[in-house]
């Protein structure tokens, strides 16, 4: 498995969390309150937490060809969230072995 975690500096930081996690609650198991949560996607787990002003997403895939798949999920998800702030893509850090 590989993971890598993308984070976005911003005031509405548990905001978006919150709302990615109801918008993936519709398919998926969730679960989450204002400061975590955990997204099981196809592609593997995902773990989100939230501070005043950061929001850390980290996403696991079973390989390094599936994890611009997994990235690309989040990002454009979120994008529906964050336009107004000019969001396209979380500032991924490089993929390590989980």
């Amino acid at each position: 498995m590989i993971r890598s975690t993308g984070t976005l500096t911003s005031p509405k930081a548990s905001q978006y969390l919150q709302q990615l996690c109801k918008h993936f609650a519709h398919k998926v198991e969730v679960s989450f309150d204002a400061h975590q949560g955990h997204v099981t996607l196809g592609s593997g787990p995902v773990a989100l937490a939230a501070t005043e002003h950061r929001l850390a997403i980290t996403v696991t895939a079973p390989d390094l060809a599936a994890l611009p798949q997994a990235r690309q999920v989040i990002d454009k998800h979120l994008a529906i969230f964050a336009h107004r702030e000019g969001f396209t893509t979380l500032d991924w850090d490089e993929p390590v072995e989980a």
